[in-house]
Protein backbone atom coordinates (compact mmCIF):
# COMPACT_ATOMS: atom_id res chain seq x y z
CA UNK A 1 0.00 0.00 0.00
CA UNK A 2 1.42 3.06 -1.24
CA UNK A 3 2.42 5.49 2.10
CA UNK A 4 0.22 8.45 2.64
CA UNK A 5 1.68 11.93 1.79
CA UNK A 6 0.65 14.48 4.21
CA UNK A 7 -1.14 17.25 2.30
CA UNK A 8 -0.32 20.94 2.50
CA UNK A 9 -2.01 23.72 3.03
CA UNK A 10 -1.55 27.68 2.53
CA UNK A 11 -1.63 30.15 5.53
CA UNK A 12 -2.57 34.05 5.30
CA UNK A 13 1.46 35.49 6.89
CA UNK A 14 -0.01 38.00 8.36
CA UNK A 15 -2.65 35.56 9.92
CA UNK A 16 0.08 33.59 11.82
CA UNK A 17 1.62 36.90 13.61
CA UNK A 18 4.10 37.85 10.99
CA UNK A 19 4.43 41.09 9.05
CA UNK A 20 6.42 42.23 6.23
CA UNK A 21 9.67 43.00 8.39
CA UNK A 22 9.68 39.56 9.15
CA UNK A 23 10.19 39.05 5.63
CA UNK A 24 12.32 41.03 4.90
CA UNK A 25 14.50 39.44 7.70
CA UNK A 26 13.79 35.51 6.18
CA UNK A 27 15.36 36.56 2.99
CA UNK A 28 18.35 38.86 4.16
CA UNK A 29 19.17 35.64 6.33
CA UNK A 30 19.19 33.64 3.11
CA UNK A 31 19.12 35.73 -0.20
CA UNK A 32 19.08 32.14 -1.84
CA UNK A 33 15.68 31.20 -1.06
CA UNK A 34 14.81 33.47 -3.51
CA UNK A 35 16.31 31.50 -6.32
CA UNK A 36 18.19 33.84 -8.05
CA UNK A 37 21.49 32.82 -7.49
CA UNK A 38 23.85 33.12 -4.14
CA UNK A 39 23.33 36.91 -3.77
CA UNK A 40 24.28 39.15 -0.75
CA UNK A 41 22.13 41.66 0.70
CA UNK A 42 23.87 45.39 0.60
CA UNK A 43 20.95 47.13 2.40
CA UNK A 44 17.48 47.71 4.30
CA UNK A 45 15.27 50.05 3.63
CA UNK A 46 16.78 51.74 1.45
CA UNK A 47 16.16 55.78 1.33
CA UNK A 48 15.04 57.22 -1.98
CA UNK A 49 15.80 60.61 -3.17
CA UNK A 50 12.29 61.48 -3.88
CA UNK A 51 10.75 59.76 -1.41
CA UNK A 52 10.26 55.89 0.41
CA UNK A 53 12.74 53.22 0.92
CA UNK A 54 13.70 50.52 -1.18
CA UNK A 55 13.10 47.13 0.67
CA UNK A 56 15.68 44.82 -0.05
CA UNK A 57 19.02 45.59 -2.47
CA UNK A 58 20.45 42.32 -3.41
CA UNK A 59 23.80 41.86 -5.32
CA UNK A 60 25.59 38.92 -6.88
CA UNK A 61 28.98 38.66 -6.00
CA UNK A 62 30.08 37.29 -9.27
CA UNK A 63 29.33 39.49 -11.87
CA UNK A 64 27.93 42.88 -9.45
CA UNK A 65 24.37 42.26 -11.23
CA UNK A 66 22.01 44.20 -8.45
CA UNK A 67 18.25 43.23 -7.50
CA UNK A 68 16.18 45.81 -6.14
CA UNK A 69 13.72 43.94 -4.41
CA UNK A 70 10.07 45.10 -2.92
CA UNK A 71 8.26 43.30 -0.39
CA UNK A 72 4.88 43.05 0.25
CA UNK A 73 2.02 40.96 2.13
CA UNK A 74 -1.57 40.00 0.65
CA UNK A 75 -1.97 40.72 -3.16
CA UNK A 76 -0.44 42.62 -5.23
CA UNK A 77 -1.41 46.65 -6.02
CA UNK A 78 -0.56 49.10 -8.64
CA UNK A 79 1.57 51.04 -6.18
CA UNK A 80 3.63 48.37 -5.17
CA UNK A 81 4.32 47.47 -8.92
CA UNK A 82 4.85 51.42 -9.42
CA UNK A 83 7.28 51.60 -6.51
CA UNK A 84 9.23 48.39 -7.88
CA UNK A 85 10.16 49.88 -11.49
CA UNK A 86 10.90 53.54 -9.46
CA UNK A 87 13.47 52.35 -7.27
CA UNK A 88 14.74 49.62 -9.87
CA UNK A 89 15.07 52.74 -12.00
CA UNK A 90 16.66 54.99 -9.08
CA UNK A 91 19.59 52.51 -8.71
CA UNK A 92 20.04 52.18 -12.59
CA UNK A 93 20.70 55.38 -11.98
CA UNK A 94 23.45 55.01 -9.82
CA UNK A 95 24.96 52.23 -10.97
CA UNK A 96 24.58 52.57 -14.65
CA UNK A 97 27.36 49.91 -15.76
CA UNK A 98 25.92 47.23 -13.65
CA UNK A 99 22.97 45.10 -14.67
CA UNK A 100 20.02 45.68 -12.44
CA UNK A 101 16.54 43.46 -12.06
CA UNK A 102 13.63 44.57 -10.48
CA UNK A 103 12.04 42.00 -8.18
CA UNK A 104 8.51 42.06 -7.03
CA UNK A 105 7.93 39.93 -3.95
CA UNK A 106 4.11 39.23 -2.92
CA UNK A 107 2.16 37.11 -1.19
CA UNK A 108 -0.68 36.55 -3.86
CA UNK A 109 -0.33 37.65 -7.23
CA UNK A 110 -3.40 38.14 -9.02
CA UNK A 111 -4.33 37.46 -12.99
CA UNK A 112 -5.01 41.30 -13.45
CA UNK A 113 -1.52 42.43 -12.17
CA UNK A 114 0.64 39.64 -13.41
CA UNK A 115 -1.24 40.93 -17.04
CA UNK A 116 0.08 44.06 -16.16
CA UNK A 117 3.87 42.83 -14.71
CA UNK A 118 4.00 40.50 -17.89
CA UNK A 119 3.76 43.27 -19.96
CA UNK A 120 6.26 45.59 -18.17
CA UNK A 121 8.91 42.59 -18.31
CA UNK A 122 8.71 42.61 -22.09
CA UNK A 123 10.66 46.32 -21.70
CA UNK A 124 12.43 46.07 -18.41
CA UNK A 125 13.74 43.39 -16.77
CA UNK A 126 11.56 42.82 -13.79
CA UNK A 127 10.73 39.37 -11.85
CA UNK A 128 7.60 38.59 -10.18
CA UNK A 129 8.02 35.98 -7.28
CA UNK A 130 4.83 34.80 -4.60
CA UNK A 131 5.95 33.73 -0.88
CA UNK A 132 3.96 31.83 0.24
CA UNK A 133 3.79 30.12 4.29
CA UNK A 134 2.73 26.22 4.10
CA UNK A 135 1.71 24.00 6.83
CA UNK A 136 2.03 20.19 6.70
CA UNK A 137 2.10 18.17 9.87
CA UNK A 138 2.21 20.66 12.16
CA UNK A 139 4.98 22.48 10.89
CA UNK A 140 5.19 25.66 8.80
CA UNK A 141 7.58 26.33 6.23
CA UNK A 142 8.23 29.74 3.82
CA UNK A 143 8.33 28.58 0.18
CA UNK A 144 9.34 31.26 -2.91
CA UNK A 145 8.37 30.48 -6.46
CA UNK A 146 9.65 32.74 -9.36
CA UNK A 147 6.22 33.10 -11.71
CA UNK A 148 7.79 35.69 -13.54
CA UNK A 149 10.79 36.48 -15.23
CA UNK A 150 10.87 36.57 -19.04
CA UNK A 151 12.94 39.79 -20.06
CA UNK A 152 15.96 39.43 -22.66
CA UNK A 153 18.59 42.28 -22.68
CA UNK A 154 18.27 43.76 -26.48
CA UNK A 155 20.76 43.31 -28.61
CA UNK A 156 22.34 46.87 -29.93
CA UNK A 157 23.36 47.08 -33.51
CA UNK A 158 26.85 48.06 -33.31
CA UNK A 159 26.96 48.09 -29.24
CA UNK A 160 30.68 48.99 -28.55
CA UNK A 161 30.67 45.86 -26.37
CA UNK A 162 31.40 44.08 -29.31
CA UNK A 163 33.95 46.44 -30.83
CA UNK A 164 37.16 44.02 -31.48
CA UNK A 165 40.09 44.61 -29.67
CA UNK A 166 43.54 42.44 -29.21
CA UNK A 167 46.04 41.02 -26.97
CA UNK A 168 48.03 44.71 -26.53
CA UNK A 169 44.21 45.98 -25.52
CA UNK A 170 43.97 43.44 -22.60
CA UNK A 171 47.38 43.63 -21.23
CA UNK A 172 46.59 47.08 -19.99
CA UNK A 173 42.70 46.33 -19.39
CA UNK A 174 43.28 43.75 -17.17
CA UNK A 175 46.62 41.66 -17.43
CA UNK A 176 45.32 38.61 -15.47
CA UNK A 177 42.13 37.96 -17.44
CA UNK A 178 44.18 37.70 -20.48
CA UNK A 179 46.54 35.73 -18.02
CA UNK A 180 44.00 33.59 -17.06
CA UNK A 181 42.68 32.92 -20.50
CA UNK A 182 46.13 31.63 -21.72
CA UNK A 183 45.73 28.99 -18.99
CA UNK A 184 42.42 27.88 -19.72
CA UNK A 185 43.40 27.58 -23.86
CA UNK A 186 45.94 25.91 -23.08
CA UNK A 187 43.67 23.12 -20.86
CA UNK A 188 40.80 23.27 -23.08
CA UNK A 189 42.19 23.51 -26.37
CA UNK A 190 43.38 19.23 -26.82
CA UNK A 191 39.68 18.15 -26.51
CA UNK A 192 38.23 21.36 -27.96
CA UNK A 193 39.82 21.47 -31.24
CA UNK A 194 41.31 24.20 -33.41
CA UNK A 195 40.25 27.67 -32.20
CA UNK A 196 41.57 31.13 -31.24
CA UNK A 197 41.41 33.74 -28.51
CA UNK A 198 38.58 36.75 -29.13
CA UNK A 199 38.94 40.05 -27.80
CA UNK A 200 36.32 42.14 -27.47
CA UNK A 201 36.11 45.30 -25.28
CA UNK A 202 34.55 43.66 -22.36
CA UNK A 203 35.41 39.98 -22.64
CA UNK A 204 38.09 37.17 -24.04
CA UNK A 205 36.03 34.51 -25.23
CA UNK A 206 37.76 31.13 -26.68
CA UNK A 207 35.82 30.09 -29.57
CA UNK A 208 35.70 27.02 -31.17
CA UNK A 209 33.99 25.56 -34.47
CA UNK A 210 33.52 29.51 -35.02
CA UNK A 211 31.28 29.83 -31.71
CA UNK A 212 32.31 31.61 -28.70
CA UNK A 213 32.54 28.79 -25.57
CA UNK A 214 34.08 30.26 -22.82
CA UNK A 215 33.87 33.47 -21.64
CA UNK A 216 35.84 35.91 -19.29
CA UNK A 217 35.12 39.09 -17.78
CA UNK A 218 37.65 40.99 -15.48
CA UNK A 219 36.93 41.22 -11.81
CA UNK A 220 38.86 43.02 -9.18
CA UNK A 221 41.19 41.53 -7.15
CA UNK A 222 43.23 39.52 -9.94
CA UNK A 223 39.97 37.89 -10.44
CA UNK A 224 37.45 36.91 -13.48
CA UNK A 225 34.32 35.63 -14.14
CA UNK A 226 34.43 32.52 -16.23
CA UNK A 227 31.25 31.44 -17.95
CA UNK A 228 30.25 28.84 -20.31
CA UNK A 229 27.30 27.27 -21.81
CA UNK A 230 25.71 23.70 -20.79
CA UNK A 231 22.53 21.54 -22.85
CA UNK A 232 20.44 20.76 -19.06
CA UNK A 233 21.49 17.07 -18.79
CA UNK A 234 25.38 17.84 -18.45
CA UNK A 235 25.08 20.63 -16.17
CA UNK A 236 25.07 18.25 -13.39
CA UNK A 237 28.23 16.12 -14.66
CA UNK A 238 29.78 19.63 -14.54
CA UNK A 239 29.16 20.70 -11.27
CA UNK A 240 29.77 17.43 -9.79
CA UNK A 241 32.89 17.92 -10.74
CA UNK A 242 33.69 21.40 -9.61
CA UNK A 243 31.81 20.12 -6.51
CA UNK A 244 34.22 17.51 -6.41
CA UNK A 245 37.64 20.17 -6.04
CA UNK A 246 35.76 22.68 -3.83
CA UNK A 247 35.30 25.39 -6.47
CA UNK A 248 32.36 27.78 -5.76
CA UNK A 249 29.72 28.29 -9.04
CA UNK A 250 26.23 29.69 -9.78
CA UNK A 251 24.38 28.17 -12.26
CA UNK A 252 22.13 30.66 -14.05
CA UNK A 253 19.64 29.11 -16.51
CA UNK A 254 22.00 26.28 -19.00
CA UNK A 255 25.14 28.52 -18.50
CA UNK A 256 27.72 27.81 -15.51
CA UNK A 257 29.64 31.07 -13.75
CA UNK A 258 32.70 31.15 -11.67
CA UNK A 259 34.93 33.35 -10.12
CA UNK A 260 38.44 32.26 -11.17
CA UNK A 261 41.91 33.29 -11.75
CA UNK A 262 44.98 32.04 -13.51
CA UNK A 263 46.55 29.93 -10.89
CA UNK A 264 43.47 28.17 -10.12
CA UNK A 265 42.38 26.95 -13.74
CA UNK A 266 46.64 25.62 -13.53
CA UNK A 267 46.13 23.75 -10.55
CA UNK A 268 43.34 21.98 -11.79
CA UNK A 269 44.09 21.88 -15.65
CA UNK A 270 42.79 18.51 -15.68
CA UNK A 271 39.37 19.31 -14.42
CA UNK A 272 39.15 22.08 -17.06
CA UNK A 273 39.81 19.60 -19.62
CA UNK A 274 37.29 17.25 -18.41
CA UNK A 275 34.78 20.47 -18.48
CA UNK A 276 35.92 21.49 -22.00
CA UNK A 277 34.34 17.80 -23.25
CA UNK A 278 31.70 18.05 -22.02
CA UNK A 279 31.10 21.69 -23.64
CA UNK A 280 32.08 19.99 -26.89
CA UNK A 281 30.02 16.82 -26.33
CA UNK A 282 26.89 19.66 -25.91
CA UNK A 283 27.86 21.73 -29.36
CA UNK A 284 28.33 18.89 -31.31
CA UNK A 285 24.46 17.68 -30.86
Amino acid sequence: MTEKVPIARTLRIRDQGFDECWLHDQIIADPACLGLGELEPISHERLQPAGGRLDLLLKDPTDDTMYEVEVMLGETDESHIIRTIEYWDNEKRKWPQRQHFAVLVAETITRRFFNVIQLFSHALPIIAIQASLVEANGQMVLHFVKVLDTYEEPEEEGATELETHDEAYWRTKAEWTLDTARALWEAVAPVSGSGSLRYVKNYIALTFDQTNRFWLQKRSGNMSLLEFWLPDDLIPEATALLDQKKISYIRKRDDIRLTIDEQTIRANAALFTEIAALVRKGWER
